[in-house]
């Protein structure tokens, strides 16, 4: 013990908890991921001359619109399995998000679940977004941003021993409704926000269908013949094998990618 050398014990935070348990659930999800690069030069400078006319829209409430309408064309996308024979297609597109807040000292995210993305304009989608950002936590068990959370329930879910909470957690992937209701169909991780990097991240998920969004790198691109410096976004996508085959998934990324690129609703 005398080579140990000078270490510190931090206290492990609840809101860990939760992490760990959707590591282990999303074991029982069959995701098929695609690594796509998406030219995002034309869209931000549309965004850019939004914003000089004092617009209210972030590449990131845009980049969800988008994802909301590839949503909406393919709704087989965010489908959930109901049983070993049925599978619920929601008309509502309920986009979960993570937010990075300061609990207990350290920054973690929290999730927070944009209702009817497919119902809202970006600049509504931005100031929800907004506002999530300085909602006030209220307590140690606040660990869902937005929506009002039984206080007792979640409490008691992080006082509960592992393969009780494993036992929670089989139970609302199981059920579709439950699914939708607690963390929405689809899930979008901003990790490109934190830091650049170049390349893309290989996301955990329990949705449906799951984005992780990476960093925006300049490289070489052919526009109009011409080789030139473009903007490029790295994003790999989830999608849940046993609701969708991946033909109609590639065409419905394809409907994502050119969405994007010819910056939809800017």
């Amino acid at each position: 013990m005398k080579q140990l050398g000078e270490y510190r014990i931090d206290s492990f935070p609840s809101s860990r908890i939760a992490t760990i348990d959707i590591g282990a659930a999303s074991k029982m999800k069959h995701h098929i991921r695609a690594l796509i690069e998406l030219d995002v030069t034309d869209a931000r400078q549309m965004l850019l001359e939004k914003k000089k006319q004092k617009q209210n829209v972030s590449f990131n409430a845009w980049l969800i619109k988008c994802i909301s309408k590839a949503v909406e064309d393919c709704k087989d996308l965010h489908g959930v399995r109901k049983g070993k024979k049925k599978i619920v297609i929601f008309e509502d597109v309920d986009i979960s998000i993570m937010i990075e807040r300061e609990i207990e000292g350290e920054k973690v995210p929290l999730p927070y679940v944009i209702r009817k993305t497919n119902e809202k304009g970006m600049e509504e989608i931005h100031d929800e977004i907004k506002g999530a950002q300085t909602q006030s936590i209220d307590d140690e068990g606040d660990f869902v941003l937005g929506e009002r959370k039984n206080e007792f329930l979640m409490k008691a879910y992080y006082s509960m021993p592992g393969f009780i909470r494993g036992i929670v957690w089989k139970k609302i992937i199981g059920s579709p409704f439950l699914t939708k209701q607690n963390m929405g169909t689809v899930m979008i991780t901003s990790v490109g926000m934190m830091g650049k990097i170049n390349g893309w991240v290989m996301p955990v998920s329990i949705h449906p269908l799951s984005f992780a969004v990476g960093s925006i790198i300049k490289k070489p691109g052919v526009k109009d013949g011409r080789i030139e410096i473009r903007e490029y976004l790295f994003v790999t996508v989830s999608v849940d094998h046993n609701v969708i085959d991946g033909a109609p998934a590639v065409r419905a990324l394809s409907k994502l990618t050119k969405l994007v690129e010819k910056g939809f609703g800017l």
